[in-house]
């Protein structure tokens, strides 16, 4: 397999991976007839750190729906592609959507410090927050959504890390609602988002 070949699979299978992944929790939630027996399996408690350097939890975000997506700052094209794609889609939501929070939450720790993620995400949107921690706080948090993460060594010694690639929608309960499609134009999926929630 060629390097740009490699750079394109990793990423995709990431993401497949990811939707298959959260699928199977939508599905093991519902009967034959289609009727909630249970709460979502994806989600859950964490404590982390902000870009300002603030401990938060997931109660912290309560009371108002809200996007979760992982990814690392030295991501090349997915985790920046997404985040721009999220902050169009608030940008577009205008004042029905001014409340809503995106937490971009760090699956690289060891080098996502909160300096490093506030700088990063100030690229993007004002409301996009993003959360770090230790090595194994990010692990239970993505255990709790069922996400996927490996880091995987490069030639040059450094290492990239593959991820899960999907936007989460939770409501003000912190419970999952569905993925949101942030390749629709922005105007679109604000309005599914905001149909969403």
């Amino acid at each position: 397999m060629t390097e740009r070949a490699r750079k394109i699979a990793i990423p995709l299978a990431a993401f497949l991976f990811g939707f298959v992944a959260l699928g199977v929790a939508m599905v093991l939630t519902l009967t034959p007839g289609g009727r909630d027996v249970a709460p979502s399996s994806v989600g859950g408690p964490f404590a982390l750190v902000d870009h300002h350097g603030r401990e938060v939890t997931h109660e912290t975000f309560l009371g108002e729906p809200h996007l979760i997506f992982f990814g690392f700052t030295h991501c090349p094209d997915v985790c920046p592609t997404k985040l721009f794609e999220i902050a169009q889609i608030l940008e577009a939501a205008a004042e029905q959507g001014r409340e809503m929070k995106a937490l971009f939450i760090t699956v690289d720790p060891r080098r996502d410090t909160p300096e490093i993620m506030g700088s990063y995400v100030s690229s993007f949107d004002d409301r996009i927050i993003g959360l770090t921690g230790t090595q194994e706080q990010i692990d239970e948090v993505v255990r709790a959504y069922r996400a996927y993460k490996r880091e995987t060594p490069l030639d040059d010694g450094d290492y990239t890390m593959d991820h899960t690639a999907i936007v989460y929608i939770m409501d003000g309960q912190g419970r999952f609602v569905t993925a949101l499609d942030t390749t629709r134009e922005p105007g679109e999926a604000a309005r599914e988002l905001l149909r969403q929630i």
